[in-house]
């Protein structure tokens, strides 16, 4: 059992969207300890926010199993190359692609210039998402709520109906969702509004791509000690971050990563429309 840390954490506020070479302790994507076995050789990945936090361990993940990997980021450079550090040591290729995808056109580009690299995209996980903390339901600003769901849901809709005429039978969409999804936290009302509707468009386009062999999941994580947590929370939320949990820790992204593996590999060629909480024992329901 690896020791992972437990709060209280460091005082650390960052601005959005968070840099994870700044956090202390340094979140673990696996980068010493995550062991591939071949699970997904020769498979095409896009990875949004696959820059740090749970996007980059799924990134290091998916190359040590045999994956090349395209990961897309807003504009985190330095960590986006961290990661592709670690992707092409596993032996892979890395597409790094920046930019915004609240906007329709990026959303096509990412599709894009993944198939242009590769060929083909046989594994698209839409990981990336924005939060922001309000104690006021009348605080949330209008624009932050349209920008929320852009981000969060509009553009997992946009890049699935980009990407599916470039995948092949057999092919796997991952979405990340949230305990959130089940278990609204209110001061986090927009992103957990969003994360509801990811399970629920899960749930529904698993069904409607059943018919062309395209598997559709969503994984559902609980806290996990992300550049996210330090530049959205209050202070005091990031200094016992996940301590209410019957574990009494946040998870760490690697802990996260091998239900995506599952989730990308043939050997989930029977699971689709679920979603898996990871959740460090709170209940999913």
């Amino acid at each position: 059992m690896t020791d992972y840390p437990k709060p209280p954490f460091p005082q650390q506020a960052q601005p959005v969207p968070g840099s994870q070479r700044k956090m202390e302790p340094y979140p673990d994507c696996g980068e010493q300890s995550y062991v591939g076995s071949g699970r997904l050789s020769g498979k095409i990945a896009l990875i949004t926010g696959a820059d740090s936090g749970i996007g980059r361990a799924v990134a290091i993940a998916f190359a040590r199993e045999g994956a090349d990997v395209a990961v897309a980021y807003l504009n985190e450079h330095e960590d986006a190359q961290e990661t592709a550090r670690w992707v092409e040591q596993a032996g892979r290729q890395c597409l790094l692609l920046p930019g915004d995808i609240a906007e329709k056109a990026h959303c096509q580009a990412l599709v894009d210039k993944t198939v242009e690299r590769f060929g083909r995209i046989d594994v698209l996980v839409n990981n990336a998402a924005f939060q922001m903390t309000h104690e006021n339901f009348e605080d949330i600003p209008d624009d932050e709520w349209v920008m929320t769901f852009d981000v969060n849901i509009t553009a997992i809709f946009r890049l699935c109906q980009a990407a599916i005429k470039h995948m092949r039978p057999g092919s796997s969409i991952i979405n990340t969702s949230s305990v959130n999804s089940d278990m609204p936290k209110p001061t986090l009302l927009a992103y957990a509004t969003t994360k509801g509707a990811i399970a629920n468009f899960t749930g529904g386009l698993a069904q409607m791509l059943g018919p062309k062999e395209i598997r559709v999941n969503s994984v559902a994580p609980g806290p996990i000690w992300t550049p996210l947590i330090v530049s959205t929370m209050p202070e005091e939320e990031v200094q016992n971050f996940g301590g209410n949990t019957p574990l009494g820790r946040p998870g760490q992204p690697v802990e996260v990563a091998p239900i995506y593996v599952l989730l990308a590999s043939d050997q989930a060629s029977y699971i689709t429309g679920q979603r898996y909480g990871v959740t460090g024992g709170k209940p999913m329901l």
